[in-house]
């Protein structure tokens, strides 16, 4: 068998309480391989949506006191930045990783891709059912899905859509987690096909149909 792609030590990296000493573990353990996750995975997530797909790891450029709690790359349409579009997100972070889709606070039309949806809920449905455990997180950042997008329905899916508009930081994530001892027993080409297998299921909202 393959070794994992994620390590134990990996995920210690955010037990670093310091600042500095955190940044310093993710740039040098955690980004290389966020990197070659995104060099490997953005021609398959492109065929995927029928379009040119570019990575982006996370930098953490704004932060100068508080160590990130998590790190990531995300898949978007554009070269120069992933925030303004749907893009995908694979994060790790102390406990688990997540592969999701997200409408980020920045996304340029919000408002226009959550009406698009509220009036089909149940075609919103019938596509995080056909996934693994696809899950609603109400923050890009948490750990743990605050409920099951496959088991919700039409009026809570309509909540959902609403909390990416009903404030100026809304954002609609969903996706998989999967657990620190799940991914420590993955290979990278097992890891990389979890990744896409949630990809795919939510391939139509990333596109916006």
């Amino acid at each position: 068998m393959g070794s994992s792609f994620f390590t134990a030590n990996d995920f210690r990296v955010f037990e670093i309480p310091d600042f500095a000493g955190r940044m310093r573990a993710i740039r040098e353990q955690v980004r290389p391989k966020l990197t070659a996750l995104g060099e490997s995975l953005a021609p398959h997530i492109g065929r995927l949506v029928k379009g040119e797909v570019f990575p982006h790891v996370a930098k953490h450029a704004r932060r100068t006191v508080n160590p990130p709690e998590d790190t990531w790359v995300a898949f978007g349409p554009e070269r120069r930045g992933y925030k303004k579009h749907t893009h995908f997100k694979v994060a790790v972070s102390k406990n688990c990783v997540r592969y999701l889709f997200e409408v980020g606070a920045e996304h340029e039309d919000k408002r226009g891709w959550a009406r698009r949806w509220e009036r089909r809920p149940a075609d919103l449905i019938a596509i995080v059912k056909r996934g693994q455990d696809i899950g609603w997180f109400k923050n890009e950042h948490d750990e743990d899905p605050a409920a099951s997008a496959g088991e919700a329905d039409p009026t809570e899916i309509r909540m959902m859509l609403g909390e990416l508009t009903r404030r100026r930081d809304g954002q609609l994530v969903l996706g998989r987690r999967l657990s620190r001892a799940e991914v420590t027993g993955m290979t990278a080409e097992a890891f990389q096909k979890a990744a896409l297998d949630v990809f795919r299921v939510l391939a139509p909202l990333y596109q916006g149909a």
